[in-house]
């Protein structure tokens, strides 16, 4: 039988979504996409899963990109679909109430690093190395790879990396703000899971209205985006678990959250 290209691992409130292609470097067919859609969507929704992480087989690639041979015979409309198709992936995982990690474990590339950077939180492999090399290809970032990088790192250093194309290491894109953390490939797993493990013990409802704030207020102006968060600092006073959170801080000891 086929392997699955896309697989799911859930552990202790924690999913894992690895990228199953290893020999072609774990890149995106339309298969890989539409599989990917569903399931960070079936996740979302679930009761069962608390955060998740995304990573690729192997220890050679995250995801270097989307898969040449398809994208070589797309049709203009057929790109442009293949292209919302991702942005609609990108944009559940930033939507999404639960908190989103990548594992990056080698190459993110193209579509690679466009799913990372939608990611809430990234973790690379010192072996890591992030690009968008889709003009060495005579085209351009198609995953929104030219509005969420700039967003990331600015727009001189976004403009360069998309412009020449060229590949910048794990301790680059650390310095610059692309990643989180690097660690020793051998620790990379174990990392990501000790961040969602950390994250699965938060209150899920303040988890999502913290997602929120964030997420929908990078794209106000200030002075709206700081009313939109006094309305949602509100609403997190409406939830039994601001009350069990503070009663715990003043009564010294650890809360016990009820997600409601």
């Amino acid at each position: 039988m086929t392997a699955p290209i896309v697989l799911v691992e859930i552990t202790d409130g924690s999913a894992t979504i690895t990228v199953n292609r290893p020999s072609s470097m774990n890149s995106m067919t339309l298969a890989t996409l539409q599989e990917l859609d569903r399931v960070v969507r079936e996740l979302s929704g679930s009761t069962e899963v608390r955060a998740v992480i995304i990573t690729g087989a192997g220890e050679k690639a995250f995801i270097a990109g989307g898969d040449i041979s398809m994208l070589k015979n797309l049709s203009p409309v057929e790109a442009r679909e293949l292209a919302l198709l991702a942005h609609g992936i990108c944009s559940a995982i930033e939507q999404s109430p639960k908190p989103f990690i990548a594992a990056v474990n080698g190459y993110a590339l193209g579509g690679g690093c466009e799913l990372a950077m939608s990611c809430d939180i990234r973790i690379a492999a010192e072996h890591a190395r992030f690009g968008q090399p889709e003009i060495n290809i005579g085209t351009l970032p198609g995953f929104g790879g030219s509005q969420r990088l700039p967003r990331l790192v600015g727009k001189g250093r976004a403009l360069e990396m998309i412009l020449t194309g060229d590949m910048i290491d794990a301790q680059e894109a650390w310095r610059i703000g692309l990643v989180n953390k690097v660690v020793p490939q051998a620790e990379l797993m174990n990392a990501a899971r000790s961040l969602a493990t950390k994250l699965a013990a938060k209150s899920q409802m303040a988890l999502k209205l913290c997602k929120e704030v964030v997420v929908n207020g990078l794209e106000m102006d200030l002075k709206r985006a700081c009313i939109y968060e006094a309305d949602l600092f509100a609403l997190s006073f409406a939830t039994v678990d601001q009350q069990e959170g503070m009663t715990a801080f003043l009564e010294k000891r650890a809360p016990v959250f009820s997600d409601r």
